[in-house]
């Protein structure tokens, strides 16, 4: 017998209800990278592309023990950065951008991270991913909506868009979502899609948010989607 699947709703509606149930789920979402300052959450992001944050987490402590000041990072060895960032997958060119990113920020923004996106995008590494993530998280500058594979698979499931494309889901995302939730509501996504709502098999028997969840995408029993 195939699993209870909610309408297809309307997805400004939706946005309203999903808003709301993740709130009351997650009502203090934290980012999962630690960090102490705008430098160390760039950093780790810019290492985070396709890694774990939990791996990223793993390193960073002797990357910013070598490397305390973005000064510090600008004039590094990217052979030194290598060897410390080596587990984080895709380590030459994430040495590389770590270097540059470093070296422009000192050179062009006194040694400041910038508050701008078209800025943040300029730097090595970043991307308006990363941007959005250092602009809501250290400076609480809601510029977008941070869409990871979580956000981009729950977004998809709950019905907010139809789109598996990222540019597209942020951009449909911004359109149904009120400004001040756009960075929580990354992070309670994010949180959402590792505690429950995972890749291969989503605990929706355990979901509290099943009845407000059409389930886009989700295998129903006999293979039915």
């Amino acid at each position: 017998m195939a699993r209870d699947k909610a309408p297809e709703p309307d997805p400004a509606a939706q946005a309203k209800l999903v808003v709301r149930a993740l709130k009351r789920l997650y009502p203090e979402p934290q980012c999962a990278l630690v960090h102490r300052n705008p430098y160390e959450l760039i950093a780790a992001t810019i290492l985070s592309a396709q890694c774990t944050d939990v791996r990223v987490n793993m390193v960073t402590p002797e990357l910013f023990r070598r490397y305390p000041k973005v000064q510090d990072l600008a004039a590094a060895r990217i052979v030194d950065v290598e060897e410390i960032i080596r587990t984080t997958g895709f380590f030459r060119s994430k040495a590389k951008n770590l270097v540059a990113m470093a070296s422009k920020v000192v050179e062009e923004h006194q040694g400041e991270i910038p508050q701008d996106l078209d800025a943040l995008t300029e730097l090595g590494g970043v991307g308006r991913k990363t941007a959005n993530v250092v602009l809501g998280v250290a400076f609480g500058i809601a510029s977008g909506v941070v869409v990871d594979t979580h956000v981009k698979r729950l977004s998809f499931r709950l019905g907010l868009t139809k789109s598996k494309e990222p540019v597209v889901i942020e951009r449909e995302l911004v359109a149904i979502v009120p400004r001040k939730e756009w960075v929580n509501l990354s992070h309670r996504l994010i949180d959402h899609g590792r505690r429950v709502c995972n890749a291969l098999r989503p605990r929706c028997e355990d979901c509290s948010m099943a009845k407000i969840c059409p389930k886009n995408g989700v295998k129903q029993p006999g293979g039915v989607v």
